[in-house]
C-alpha cells in the first residue's frame, strides 16, 4: 500500500479537487403539460415519447 512521504499543501489538494463539481441535470420541456423533465423519463402528466403511459 503506497505511504505518502511528504505533505501536500493547500494548493495542491485544491488544484486536485477542481473537477470535484455538481453538474446540473438536464432538463427539457413536456411537449403535452410544457414542465420541465428529464430526457427519457417519463413526465409526471403521465406522457412518455408523445404517448399516454398513465391516465390521471
Amino acid at each position: 500500500m503506497a505511504v505518502q512521504q511528504r505533505r501536500n499543501s493547500k494548493t495542491r489538494k485544491a488544484k486536485r479537487r477542481t473537477h470535484y463539481k455538481l453538474a446540473a441535470p438536464t432538463l427539457v420541456k413536456c411537449p403535452a403539460c410544457g414542465e420541465y423533465k428529464v430526457p427519457h423519463k417519463m413526465c409526471s402528466c403521465g406522457e412518455y415519447n408523445g404517448k399516454t403511459i398513465v391516465e390521471k
